[in-house]
């Protein structure tokens, strides 16, 4: 009877438990970096630093926050106080913004990442002249 909702669980454990492993990976592998040998005067590629934790953490309290609020709570069914139907939606609230920041920090890292890729890996197929050469409108002379 509840063997779906046991499988939704579980399958949302185990995805949000992979990302984390994998950010946990890339941070351990990035304090652990070091310049290539044949050049030790070229940083190392890539360094985690705590400012790009910060979405995750974010995104964990959030998830924290938003799952432990009680739903009768929210809606004011459980016949209690009137200030516990605020406090649960006010909470509500807190934790939807801190996903609304966890997402925008991982926005603009994912924009730093892209821009710090651009300018250091070469992508041979596209040279200036084939953007020269592929125009989008023709000259009109």
């Amino acid at each position: 009877e509840h063997r779906r909702t046991i499988g939704i669980y579980l399958q949302a454990l185990w995805s949000f438990a992979l990302a984390n492993w994998t950010f946990l990976d890339a941070a351990i592998l990035s304090a652990h970096a070091h310049p290539p040998y044949e050049d030790p005067q070229i940083p190392p590629p890539v360094h985690v630093q705590f400012v790009d934790w910060v979405p995750g953490i974010c995104s964990l309290l959030s998830m924290l926050i938003i799952n432990l609020i009680n739903k009768d709570k929210i809606r004011g069914d459980d016949y209690g106080d009137s200030t516990a139907v605020w406090r649960a939606r006010l909470f509500l609230f807190i934790g939807f913004a801190f996903m609304a920041g966890g997402l925008a920090g991982n926005v603009v890292s994912l924009d730093d990442f892209l821009t710090l890729l651009k300018h250091t890996v070469e992508f041979p197929a596209l040279n200036k002249s084939d953007y020269q050469s592929t125009t989008l409108c023709a000259d009109v002379t």
